[in-house]
C-alpha cells in the first residue's frame, strides 16, 4: 500500500523530470540533491549552488572527473516536500573540460523553483530513483543527498527503500549542522545506502564548500593530490 502510494504521487514529477539521456557508457552516474526545504533561506541555498560549482571547479576534481577510465555522467536536482522536486541540470556526461565548464555554469545559473515546502526526504529519494533509471549506462550509480534536517512530510527514506529497487544504488549524504546529531544519526542509519556509502558533515552552511569538495573527491574515486587531506570516516 504504502509503495503503491508512493509512486503514484512521484510519477508525475519523475516523468516530467526529462527524456532519456544518450546511451554512452561512463564509470559514474552522480546525482547531486540539493535541499531547498523552507528552513533554507536564500543565501543558505546559493552557499549550496556556490559550494557544489566550486567543488566541481577544484583542479583536482576536475582532474578526477576528465581522468581515464570513461566518462562520468553528472545530474543536480533540488527537493523539498512531496512534489517539490525540479531538475537543476539533467543528465550531462562529461567528456572534457568544455562539457564541465556548461554543467558548472548551468548550475551556478539555477534560480530556486521552490522556498516555502517542508522536508520530505522519502519523496527526495524517490525522485533520485527516477532519474537514476534513465542514467546513462555508467560502472556506479550514485545519489549524492543534501540536508538540514530530518523528514517531516510524507514517507521517510525507509518508505522509499522499501518500494523502490535501490540495488546497485549508492546514496551518499552530506548533513548541514555538525552539532545536530539527531540529524547525523538519520543521515547515517536510515538515508545512506549501497556500496561504500558514506556521509559528510559541514558544520554549517558557510562550511559546505569544504564538505562538498572532500565529498566529490571521495565519490569520484579519484586519489588526493598534494594539498588536500584524505577525509576520515565520519
Amino acid at each position: 500500500m504504502v509503495g503503491c502510494r508512493l509512486r503514484t504521487l512521484i510519477a508525475g514529477a519523475v516523468l516530467a523530470a526529462a527524456a532519456p539521456a544518450p546511451a554512452e557508457a561512463c564509470r559514474l552516474a552522480l546525482a547531486f540533491a540539493l535541499d531547498v526545504s523552507a528552513s533554507v533561506d536564500k543565501s543558505e541555498y546559493q552557499l549550496q549552488l556556490q559550494g557544489l560549482a566550486d567543488g566541481l571547479r577544484n583542479p583536482a576534481v576536475s582532474a578526477a572527473i576528465l581522468g581515464p577510465g570513461g566518462g562520468v555522467a553528472l545530474a543536480a536536482y533540488e527537493w523539498s516536500g512531496q512534489r517539490q522536486q525540479v531538475i537543476i541540470v539533467d543528465w550531462t556526461i562529461i567528456a572534457d573540460q568544455a562539457g564541465l565548464d556548461v554543467f558548472i555554469r548551468q548550475l551556478a545559473a539555477h534560480d530556486r523553483r521552490y522556498g516555502e515546502f517542508p522536508t520530505a526526504v522519502g519523496y527526495a529519494l524517490a525522485y533520485g530513483h527516477g532519474l537514476m533509471r534513465r542514467a546513462p549506462p555508467c560502472q556506479r550509480l550514485v545519489i549524492d543527498i543534501s540536508g538540514d534536517g530530518t523528514s517531516n512530510d510524507g514517507f521517510g527514506p525507509d518508505s522509499a527503500y522499501k518500494a523502490f529497487n535501490f540495488d546497485g544504488i549508492t546514496v551518499n549524504g552530506l548533513v548541514i549542522g555538525a552539532g545536530d546529531l539527531e540529524l547525523i544519526s538519520f543521515y547515517r542509519h536510515l538515508v545512506v545506502r549501497g556500496p561504500e556509502a558514506f556521509i559528510e558533515v559541514a558544520r554549517d552552511y558557510s562550511d559546505f564548500p569544504r564538505a562538498m569538495l572532500r565529498k566529490l573527491l571521495r565519490e569520484i574515486g579519484h586519489d588526493f593530490v598534494a594539498g588536500i587531506v584524505r577525509p576520515a570516516s565520519p
